[in-house]
Protein backbone atom coordinates (compact mmCIF):
# COMPACT_ATOMS: atom_id res chain seq x y z
CA UNK A 1 0.00 0.00 0.00
CA UNK A 2 1.82 3.20 -1.17
CA UNK A 3 0.19 6.35 -0.17
CA UNK A 4 -1.00 8.60 -2.62
CA UNK A 5 -0.41 11.74 -0.22
CA UNK A 6 1.40 12.05 3.78
CA UNK A 7 1.22 14.56 5.99
CA UNK A 8 2.88 14.94 9.47
CA UNK A 9 1.76 17.13 12.32
CA UNK A 10 2.72 16.92 15.81
CA UNK A 11 0.37 17.90 18.47
CA UNK A 12 1.99 19.27 21.39
CA UNK A 13 -1.03 18.22 24.10
CA UNK A 14 -4.23 16.96 24.20
CA UNK A 15 -5.98 20.09 22.94
CA UNK A 16 -4.28 19.56 19.83
CA UNK A 17 -6.06 15.84 19.54
CA UNK A 18 -9.14 17.71 20.04
CA UNK A 19 -8.65 20.08 17.67
CA UNK A 20 -8.01 17.81 14.91
CA UNK A 21 -10.50 15.66 15.90
CA UNK A 22 -13.14 18.37 15.77
CA UNK A 23 -11.98 19.56 12.22
CA UNK A 24 -12.88 15.94 11.17
CA UNK A 25 -15.97 15.56 12.96
CA UNK A 26 -17.50 19.25 11.15
CA UNK A 27 -16.07 18.47 7.97
CA UNK A 28 -18.08 15.20 8.38
CA UNK A 29 -21.05 16.75 9.82
CA UNK A 30 -21.18 18.93 6.49
CA UNK A 31 -20.29 16.11 4.14
CA UNK A 32 -21.37 13.30 5.79
CA UNK A 33 -20.79 11.08 2.51
CA UNK A 34 -17.44 11.58 2.75
CA UNK A 35 -17.43 9.55 6.07
CA UNK A 36 -17.21 6.30 4.42
CA UNK A 37 -14.08 5.74 5.15
CA UNK A 38 -11.40 3.04 6.91
CA UNK A 39 -8.73 3.99 9.10
CA UNK A 40 -6.24 2.35 10.83
CA UNK A 41 -4.52 3.68 13.72
CA UNK A 42 -0.99 2.37 14.22
CA UNK A 43 0.86 3.27 17.89
CA UNK A 44 2.12 1.80 21.10
CA UNK A 45 0.29 1.21 24.03
CA UNK A 46 0.00 5.20 24.76
CA UNK A 47 0.53 6.87 21.74
CA UNK A 48 -2.96 8.53 21.94
CA UNK A 49 -5.08 6.11 19.27
CA UNK A 50 -8.43 5.67 21.94
CA UNK A 51 -7.93 9.35 22.68
CA UNK A 52 -8.21 10.54 19.29
CA UNK A 53 -11.41 8.45 18.53
CA UNK A 54 -13.06 9.60 21.81
CA UNK A 55 -12.17 13.20 20.67
CA UNK A 56 -13.88 12.58 17.24
CA UNK A 57 -17.04 10.80 18.92
CA UNK A 58 -17.68 13.23 21.04
CA UNK A 59 -17.20 15.91 18.08
CA UNK A 60 -19.57 13.98 16.10
CA UNK A 61 -22.10 14.18 18.79
CA UNK A 62 -21.70 11.03 20.54
CA UNK A 63 -22.34 11.67 24.75
CA UNK A 64 -22.30 9.72 27.16
CA UNK A 65 -19.72 6.61 27.96
CA UNK A 66 -17.28 5.88 25.07
CA UNK A 67 -15.69 2.91 26.00
CA UNK A 68 -12.99 1.27 24.55
CA UNK A 69 -13.33 -2.09 22.75
CA UNK A 70 -9.84 -3.80 24.08
CA UNK A 71 -12.36 -6.56 25.44
CA UNK A 72 -15.75 -5.87 23.21
CA UNK A 73 -13.41 -5.98 19.88
CA UNK A 74 -16.06 -3.38 18.53
CA UNK A 75 -18.07 -0.46 19.81
CA UNK A 76 -20.82 0.79 17.47
CA UNK A 77 -22.28 4.29 17.65
CA UNK A 78 -24.85 5.79 15.54
CA UNK A 79 -24.24 10.19 15.27
CA UNK A 80 -26.52 12.73 13.70
CA UNK A 81 -24.16 12.22 9.74
CA UNK A 82 -22.67 8.76 9.70
CA UNK A 83 -22.90 4.98 11.63
CA UNK A 84 -19.11 4.66 13.24
CA UNK A 85 -17.29 1.50 14.84
CA UNK A 86 -14.62 1.61 17.33
CA UNK A 87 -12.88 -1.46 17.05
CA UNK A 88 -9.50 -2.68 18.63
CA UNK A 89 -7.95 -5.79 17.69
CA UNK A 90 -4.81 -5.71 20.35
CA UNK A 91 -6.20 -9.36 22.10
CA UNK A 92 -6.03 -11.16 18.90
CA UNK A 93 -3.17 -13.76 18.82
CA UNK A 94 -4.11 -14.85 15.35
CA UNK A 95 -5.44 -12.74 12.03
CA UNK A 96 -7.71 -15.55 11.21
CA UNK A 97 -9.41 -14.20 14.64
CA UNK A 98 -10.70 -11.54 12.71
CA UNK A 99 -12.66 -13.40 9.76
CA UNK A 100 -14.03 -15.78 13.34
CA UNK A 101 -15.39 -12.75 14.67
CA UNK A 102 -17.74 -12.49 11.97
CA UNK A 103 -16.51 -8.56 11.32
CA UNK A 104 -16.10 -9.12 7.60
CA UNK A 105 -19.97 -7.80 7.51
CA UNK A 106 -19.52 -4.92 9.49
CA UNK A 107 -16.81 -3.69 7.42
CA UNK A 108 -18.99 -4.63 4.12
CA UNK A 109 -21.72 -1.81 4.97
CA UNK A 110 -21.02 1.91 4.63
CA UNK A 111 -20.07 3.90 7.40
CA UNK A 112 -17.11 5.19 9.93
CA UNK A 113 -14.86 2.26 10.59
CA UNK A 114 -11.71 3.17 12.89
CA UNK A 115 -9.29 0.36 13.77
CA UNK A 116 -6.62 0.39 16.33
CA UNK A 117 -4.12 -2.38 16.22
CA UNK A 118 -4.92 -3.27 12.56
CA UNK A 119 -1.83 -4.92 12.28
CA UNK A 120 -2.98 -7.83 14.23
CA UNK A 121 -5.55 -8.88 11.77
CA UNK A 122 -2.98 -9.46 9.35
CA UNK A 123 -3.55 -8.70 5.69
CA UNK A 124 -7.63 -9.51 5.95
CA UNK A 125 -8.78 -6.23 6.37
CA UNK A 126 -9.93 -4.09 2.87
CA UNK A 127 -7.99 -1.60 1.63
CA UNK A 128 -7.96 1.29 4.41
CA UNK A 129 -8.71 5.45 3.13
CA UNK A 130 -6.24 5.86 5.96
CA UNK A 131 -3.46 4.95 8.01
CA UNK A 132 -2.97 7.79 10.93
CA UNK A 133 0.90 6.50 13.13
CA UNK A 134 0.96 8.52 16.25
CA UNK A 135 4.07 8.25 18.35
CA UNK A 136 5.07 10.61 21.26
CA UNK A 137 8.37 11.64 22.69
CA UNK A 138 10.06 12.25 26.08
CA UNK A 139 8.09 15.69 26.23
CA UNK A 140 5.01 13.89 25.93
CA UNK A 141 4.49 15.86 22.27
CA UNK A 142 2.25 13.30 19.99
CA UNK A 143 3.97 13.15 16.57
CA UNK A 144 1.57 12.07 13.37
CA UNK A 145 2.08 10.95 9.92
CA UNK A 146 -1.51 10.74 8.10
CA UNK A 147 -1.22 8.69 5.17
CA UNK A 148 -4.06 8.56 2.34
CA UNK A 149 -4.07 5.74 0.25
CA UNK A 150 -7.81 5.92 -1.73
CA UNK A 151 -9.26 8.76 -3.72
CA UNK A 152 -11.54 9.89 -0.51
CA UNK A 153 -8.85 9.55 1.67
CA UNK A 154 -6.81 12.25 -0.20
CA UNK A 155 -9.84 14.19 -0.27
CA UNK A 156 -10.52 14.15 3.17
CA UNK A 157 -7.03 15.40 3.52
CA UNK A 158 -7.03 18.11 1.68
CA UNK A 159 -10.14 19.74 2.88
CA UNK A 160 -10.27 18.67 6.01
CA UNK A 161 -6.66 18.56 7.73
Amino acid sequence: MTPMIVKNLNWPDESATREFASRLADYWQQHPDSANLLVLLHGDLGAGKTTLVRHLLRGLGVQGRIKSPTYALVEPYVTPCVQVWHFDFYRFADPQEWEDAGLRDIFATPGLKLVEWPDKAGDLLPQPDWIIRLSSDVDEVRHITLEALTPRGVTLMQEAT
